[in-house]
């Protein structure tokens, strides 16, 4: 695919969505760390469901570090590998505590270094609670840049570097949200929704008539 072709691409889905953004939802940069750790092998919406009662009862560091373990445990069992979750999330707010005033850094190397945080969650914090142009593959992500070819990959990270290096820098910014959205929703795993994808006349795809 040539980079005249990813610009369309882009232009298109931001027409279709000027304004992308998580559906997970947070009201600080602490709120969407816990958020994105507990995303981890779930939905966004079974996440916010939890989040939603545990935010009204603690938000901060200091209030989870009082909740405990065992308190976090009851409100998010119903997220898969709570258990591992909940302990990381305890150990982080020490940490946070510890070496950062209890505020989130905007920093991927300290970022990677809290419990649970790996490179994709570090990357959607830098995106979406700091506005870096960082690009976290996921699934979605992963799907959708081979099968469209915009940035095809033979695992994430290579996936993640030809994006940063194939996207527009005027898209760069979204280009998380509007692939991760595109993949949730229209370029689906089993039966992509081809007949109603916005970038279809753009995509690569070989296989994209039978879906049409």
């Amino acid at each position: 695919m040539n980079n005249a072709r990813r610009a369309q691409i882009f232009s298109l889905l931001r027409q279709h969505n000027p304004a992308p953004t998580t559906e997970l939802r947070y009201t600080s940069p602490f709120e969407l760390l816990v958020s994105v750790v507990l995303s981890a092998q779930a939905t966004d919406v079974s996440v916010n469901k939890a989040t939603e009662t545990l935010f009204e009862v603690a938000n901060t560091p200091e209030q989870f570090i009082e909740l405990g373990v065992h308190g976090l445990k009851r409100y998010i069992r119903s997220i898969g590998l709570y258990n591992t979750k909940a302990e990381n999330i305890i150990k982080t707010c020490h940490i946070l505590l510890r070496d950062y005033a209890g505020e989130v850094p905007p920093d991927r190397e300290a970022l990677e270094k809290l419990p649970g945080v790996g490179r994709k969650t570090a990357n959607v914090i830098l995106n979406t609670a700091f506005g870096q142009p960082t690009i976290a593959v996921d699934t979605h992500i992963f799907r959708v840049s081979n099968r469209t070819a915009l940035a095809p990959g033979k695992n994430v990270l290579e996936v993640e570097q030809r994006l940063l290096k194939f996207v527009p820098e005027e898209y760069k910014k979204d280009a998380h949200h509007w692939l991760i959205l595109h993949g949730r929703y229209t370029c689906t795993a089993r039966k992509p929704k081809c007949g109603g994808c916005v970038i279809y006349e753009l995509c690569e795809w070989k296989e994209k008539k039978a879906f049409r």
